[in-house]
């Protein structure tokens, strides 16, 4: 698109796009508590325990299958845990046990699990895990914020007058649906680029890249970037039928102003979320 002000342009990036279901997922963390509920309620009888070994013990005993709940209690994801001082090194497998109740009470006491059930310090280990889940889910931000411009731009191509795309679709893919030779991208086979969107239309295959950049500053990265993919845009242009698009946004990106203006200058086709909201996709995709 011609006549465009690269600095009206970047002013109107967006700080976030995190919508309500960025922060946690509720209903995982809900469910991933629910399928141990039966396990952590029988081991809710250690809290207060006098004698926290001997009841550990006979639980262990009898309902073996509660040891699937230590993990979440340190919030460990994996079934095997690997703890080693001076008495020696352990690999515990808490789905089969591969130890004995002994050795399993040696880790419930290093790990200080005993201390936290025994005083009191927690009342409920059903809620504890809830906690837990929460903290564990929340960690998983960064990959959904990876998703949400891809999303964001997916939204937009199938309101779009779209008819035929694509997600994550490497180059040797692209080669052999269309018999086209991006060797000119892809450094003549060496390297094994993959697309975020590939939307093709009736004379044209538009290769897509979609980020998002929020917060107030990005560094080197951010440069690196802007160049990278300015390049990407000249090799496609040696391409006939072959087009790179770029869908970007963020204030960060007001910290790496110089490089993104000089790729904004050199791409004919680099757009905000603001373009989408004006119906870029319909002008692009024809």
């Amino acid at each position: 698109m011609t006549n465009r002000n690269f600095d009206e342009w970047l002013a109107k990036f967006r700080l976030s796009i995190s919508g309500y279901d960025y922060y946690i997922n509720f209903n995982k963390v809900v469910n991933n508590v629910e399928k141990l509920k039966i396990e952590l309620n029988i081991l809710n009888s250690l809290i207060g325990s006098k004698d926290i070994d001997r009841d550990f013990e006979n639980i262990i005993k009898k309902y073996p299958e509660t040891l699937k709940c230590i993990p979440l209690l340190l919030a460990v994801r994996q079934s095997e845990i690997y703890a080693q001082d001076e008495e020696g090194s352990f690999i515990y497998n808490f789905k089969n046990m591969n130890y004995s109740i002994e050795q399993y009470k040696v880790f419930m006491r290093k790990t200080g699990l005993f201390d936290l059930i025994q005083d009191h310090i927690v009342n409920n280990l059903i809620d504890y895990a809830l906690g837990v889940e929460t903290g564990l889910d929340s960690n998983g931000r960064k990959n959904r914020g990876g998703h949400q411009m891809e999303d964001l731009v997916e939204d937009f191509i199938k309101k779009s007058k779209v008819k035929e795309y694509y997600k994550e679709m490497y180059l040797s893919a692209i080669e052999d649906k269309w018999n086209i030779d991006l060797s000119a991208l892809s450094n003549n086979g060496k390297a094994k680029k993959s697309f975020d969107f590939v939307v093709k239309t009736n004379n044209m295959i538009y290769v897509i890249e979609t980020n998002f950049y929020g917060g107030l500053g990005g560094g080197s990265k951010l440069n690196e970037t802007a160049r990278s993919y300015k390049m990407l845009s000249q090799e496609a242009d040696t391409v006939d039928d072959l087009t790179f698009v770029w869908f970007t946004d963020g204030t960060a990106w007001r910290s790496a102003r110089g490089n993104l203006r000089e790729t904004f200058e050199a791409m004919e086709h680099i757009y905000s979320i603001d373009d989408l909201e004006n119906g870029v996709m319909n002008k692009i995709f024809i």
